[in-house]
């Protein structure tokens, strides 16, 4: 049979073989339909959602709404054994928690209305209250000790108020407002106006937290303050050398408590040691192996019957892990990273200093204690007793951190790409556009021609 005649020009995309057609080795594949140029346009696609105004927004408010709503589906199966044993309902400490979130809400639409101004405005009110109720909790009769920290003030029945929690916030706003207004003024360039009365008044906040020997919280709030300083644009020697001192203390305090030390021994121990010692940490890390991908299902964790404690508070996140597996866990530490992208974006593309200064600490606050509480889980940190923000059961720890997301969604609408979106989602027809075009009819007809008296 004579061979094929090709066209002039052309290249065969196809040879046979043994009946089959398959591509010719010299075929060239189509442009953009390769593995590489898959990546390339998926990371378009990123740049492109990320890029755009209200990402920030949505992110916020998001990550935020499924970790508290998470959270609360956690405290309420990790708590149930604990509140029967204790002779109360199931759904005790749920519904305290569910209680506190209502209200934790109303703070949240609250700030995420206010103005940057009126943000500013709250800043020495809540300091000045913040600290008036640290030093009552020092005051005989009416401070209360739990698990051997002296940091609650009862308010009656079985609901108390962990002032240090507000610590956290007031040290933020107080501090946002001052370093602008340094800034403004162009003193941030000199250390004394960077350093004072900046780093005096947050020791003294550390020195009333660890006269009640909650060192935990301590940690966060040297965290709020470092962070404040490197966006303040602190030198590397101020930096190093505020940090050192900080280290020593740390470690003297460490040092001259037996019990933060047997804490520091657990560090990564596999067994629960002389005395139990290190059950705590042990047991989390039990949890968390005996999840498995998917875990064991909402509901039927086993370390949560007597065998670890603090399993709805400080180590809700191993029972997390224990219920929900790999994928629960990991899901949760997706939700903080965006939260924490989210706020970083905030504070990066502000042209206003306090927002600058407020979104960073507030980012630094939550991402902080979210990694000392899983890293103290996964026995990677020591124990330092704080909860996982929006997460762990806790009203006093509940209501600050949602109040501080609620200006992270403020300062997330603030941006002026932001606004511009949103001015361009408002209602062209509908009863608030009515609404609207009646108001201004009403002003239209009250103005007066200019000859009539």
């Amino acid at each position: 049979m004579p061979a094929k005649q090709m066209l002039p020009g052309r290249r065969p995309s196809t040879v046979r073989t043994r009946g089959r057609l398959r591509p010719a080795a010299n075929a060239k594949r189509p442009a953009g339909r390769g593995p590489l140029a898959q990546v390339r346009r998926t990371q378009q696609q990123l740049r492109k959602a990320w890029d755009r105004p209200l990402t920030a927004y949505y992110l916020i408010f998001g990550s935020s709404l499924l970790i508290t709503v998470l959270g609360l589906v956690m405290v309420y199966s990790a708590s149930m054994i604990k509140a029967l044993q204790l002779g109360l309902g199931d759904a005790y400490f749920f519904k305290k928690q569910f209680i506190a979130a209502l209200i934790g809400a109303g703070l949240l639409l609250a700030a995420s209305r206010m103005p940057v101004k009126l943000h500013r405005a709250l800043s020495y009110p809540v300091l000045a209250g913040t600290l008036f109720l640290m030093v009552l909790v020092q005051v005989p009769g009416i401070g209360v000790s739990i698990n051997g920290n002296q940091n609650w003030i009862s308010l009656g029945g079985p609901f108390m108020l962990q002032p240090s929690e507000f610590g956290k916030l007031a040290l933020i706003l107080w501090g946002a407002d001052l370093l602008a207004r340094k800034g403004d003024k162009g003193l941030l360039s000199q250390w004394k106006h960077l350093l004072v009365p900046l780093v005096p008044v947050a020791f003294l906040l550390l020195g009333l937290i660890m006269l009640g020997g909650d060192m935990g919280t301590a940690m966060i709030l040297g965290a709020i303050l470092f962070g404040l300083l490197w966006l303040a644009g602190a030198p590397t020697r101020m930096f190093v050398g505020v940090l050192a001192f900080a280290g020593v203390i740390v470690a003297l305090l460490i040092k001259t408590s037996p019990h933060r030390m047997d804490r520091l021994e657990c560090l990564g121990a596999t067994q629960p040691g002389k005395n139990d010692l290190c059950w705590q940490a042990v047991h989390g890390i039990y949890a968390l192996a005996s999840g498995g991908w998917f875990g064991s299902g909402l509901g039927a964790s086993v370390e949560k019957w007597g065998q670890l404690p603090e399993a709805h508070t400080d180590f809700i996140f191993a029972i997390t892990g224990e219920e929900l597996g790999l994928a629960g866990t990991l899901s949760v530490l997706a939700l903080f990273a965006a939260l924490g992208y989210a706020g970083i974006r905030v504070a990066g593309r502000t042209e206003d200093s306090f927002v600058r200064f407020a979104a960073g600490g507030v980012t630094t606050w939550i991402t902080a204690q979210a990694v000392i509480n899983i890293g103290a889980v996964l026995g990677l940190l020591p124990i330092a007793g704080v909860p996982l923000p929006l997460f762990s059961y806790g009203g006093s720890a509940l209501l600050p951190t949602m109040f501080a997301v609620g200006l992270l969604i403020a300062f997330a609408r603030e941006e002026p790409a932001a606004r511009a979106a949103l001015a361009m989602r408002q209602p062209k027809t509908g009863w608030k556009r009515t609404v609207v075009r009646w108001k201004s009819m009403r002003r239209r007809v009250k103005k007066r021609p200019s000859g009539e008296r």
